[in-house]
């Protein structure tokens, strides 16, 4: 018979949902993102992919790269011009596998742009098409019997994503000396 949702599963869920969160933000290896974060100020361009939540979670790091004055587009998205030499791809696939994300890193290296790869798989095509690669040392989704997560079908690494991609623009964002109301003046105002 199912539990019944109560006060104390529920405050477990989110601590077991932000304990794993802390975990894995501890253990990303601060200075891959620092060369990663180069790249980006460097670029004339950049483009982000993921699918599923993975690309949603992205989405919102473009928007704050967007934020920051970079040039920025999402893959897929109508508006999104040509990737050329010198911008930048970033992509996410937890397994590294995704057969269209790592298609676009590839493309993405033809043109002579730079890949960033986020993945928990430091081994797999995505990270062999990148120019860096981002391990988020999470757990895969098909991690059925939760030893990596007590969390379902790679929630943990989109998450992680989430959380990992906006500290690097607040780490970008902070570097930069521009203040907040300059920021703001690229929040979108059609809503």
């Amino acid at each position: 018979m199912p539990k019944k949702l109560d006060d104390t599963l529920f405050s477990d869920a989110t601590r077991a949902v932000v304990g794993e969160v802390d975990r894995v933000s501890a253990a990303v290896q601060s200075a891959a993102w620092i060369r990663a974060g180069a790249l980006l100020l460097e670029a004339p361009a950049v483009f982000t992919i993921g699918t599923g939540r993975s690309g949603l979670a992205l989405q919102m790091a473009a928007m704050r790269f967007m934020h920051l004055g970079l040039a920025t587009h999402v893959v897929g998205e109508t508006t999104a011009p040509a990737i050329g030499a010198r911008d930048v791809l970033v992509a996410a696939s937890g397994s590294g596998s995704t057969k269209r994300v790592v298609r676009a890193a590839e493309t993405a290296r033809e043109q002579g742009a730079e890949v960033v790869a986020l993945t928990t798989a430091p081994e797999s095509a995505l990270a062999r098409a990148a120019t860096e690669v981002l391990v988020v040392p999470a757990a895969d989704k098909q991690d059925f019997d939760g030893n990596a997560s007590v969390q379902y079908g790679g929630s943990l690494f989109e998450q992680s994503v989430l959380l990992v991609t906006d500290a690097l623009f607040h780490a970008l964002w902070q570097t930069s000396g521009t203040q907040a109301r300059e920021l703001w003046r690229l929040h979108a105002n059609l809503e």
